[in-house]
């Protein structure tokens, strides 16, 4: 049986970064996760200047742009009748935003917390948790791929396993709060098609987004209120969302190829768990979850492994579970209103001020420890 000082379950991008930044400082951390290296998942891919940020002060991002991610330079809103651009200002040494495919950035932050010490162990499916004689965690136990018993030892137990979190379920989190909104979402990826900023398209009802990725593709996205989405011909319902939601933008989508296999999210409320107990947290969707419409799950995850990581080495949770709360509090219930399709244009024009400032506060927030603060990878 291995002991560690921390055992994180999920190696994408919350867990493979709380990893880096733990091992950087000197502990000895473990890694697991079911699926293999590189495997792609569902995301919304687009990263706010929070994500974006960490990602650069961490020495992380100089591998995501080398692979061909595209820097974004603005953001389009278009609500049908009136449209508005917006220039991603530089800002805390942030000029532009990026959408990496999970392929490219769950691999990039898996190598780094490789190189920074870190023990990573993929084809282990943790189904349950040790614990000490107290009651407090202790560690994971479950099974490799081969079907042999798996066990592991740590002083905290952390889960990065996404929204149906084994670690939240056996540690008995509680869930602190539960959203009403609830939006289904079809994308593929497009080639061909002349995007060179995030584009967001709403109509009521509706909503779609262009989002520009690696090698030279386009993530192009539809939504509808979860009981909305059509039963059927996946494609034909995605076409029609896109031409009732964009219009065709202005005919780009007819002069570029459409994509051969499609993605679907089928919804979900957004929460917020419980983000410590005795000898354990969650952070990502483990811990909250804000629905895609917010385009914010990848900077969430990023943003509790730092704040987790420093925590972590103080020895005051508490402190990660205050910073996470306040940021999810900010952002929870407009989001919540987004993701449930209850607005008419004015409604969804306030909303989304109410989110950008929301997201402006957090970057105050992951900005504000030393740039050069232990475990950053300094030039």
């Amino acid at each position: 049986m291995d002991t560690h000082d921390v055992v994180i379950v999920g190696a994408r991008v919350a867990g493979a970064a709380t990893a880096m930044l733990l091992a950087r400082r000197g502990l000895r951390v473990l890694l697991v996760d079911r699926d293999r290296y590189g495997a792609d998942t569902l995301s919304t891919h687009a990263l706010m200047r929070g994500g974006v940020y960490l990602l650069s002060r961490w020495g992380v991002l100089d591998r995501v742009v080398a692979a061909g991610t595209p820097p974004v330079r603005r953001t389009r809103f278009d609500f049908g009748t009136e449209s508005t651009t917006i220039a991603i200002k530089a800002a805390h040494g942030v000029d532009a935003l990026y959408a990496p495919r999970r392929t490219v950035l769950d691999a990039a932050l898996a190598d780094a917390a490789r190189a920074a010490g870190a023990e990573i162990r993929y084809g282990v499916r943790v189904t349950g948790l040790l614990r000490d004689r107290s009651g407090r965690v202790a560690g994971i136990r479950g099974h490799d791929r081969t079907g042999a018993a798996f066990t592991a030892r740590a002083g905290l137990t952390v889960g990065a396993d996404g929204t149906r979190s084994t670690v939240a379920r056996e540690a008995g989190a509680a869930t602190l709060r539960t959203g009403t909104g609830c939006g289904a979402v079809i994308y593929g990826y497009w080639s061909g098609l002349g995007a060179d900023g995030y584009e967001w398209f709403y109509r009521p009802g509706h909503s779609a987004g262009f989002i520009p990725t690696n090698a030279g593709e386009v993530c192009v996205f539809a939504g509808v209120p979860a009981h909305d989405l059509a039963r059927g011909d996946l494609h034909a319902t995605y076409h029609r969302l896109l031409a009732a939601t964009t219009g065709g933008a202005d005919g780009r989508l007819a002069q570029a190829r459409p994509p051969d296999r499609l993605h679907t999210w089928v919804g979900r409320p957004g929460y917020a768990r419980q983000a410590h107990g005795p000898g354990w947290a969650l952070i990502g969707d483990a811990g909250s979850f804000l629905d895609p419409l917010s385009t914010h799950g990848i900077t969430d995850a990023l943003r509790d492994a730092d704040t987790l990581a420093r925590a972590a080495v103080s020895g005051d949770l508490g402190e990660f579970a205050a910073t996470r709360d306040r940021v999810t509090t900010a952002m929870f219930d407009v989001v919540d209103r987004i993701a449930g399709y209850r607005w008419d244009l004015p409604r969804l024009r306030a909303d989304l001020l109410e989110l950008s400032r929301a997201m402006s506060a957090e970057v105050e927030l992951v900005a504000g420890p030393a740039r050069h603060a232990p475990g950053t990878a300094r030039p």
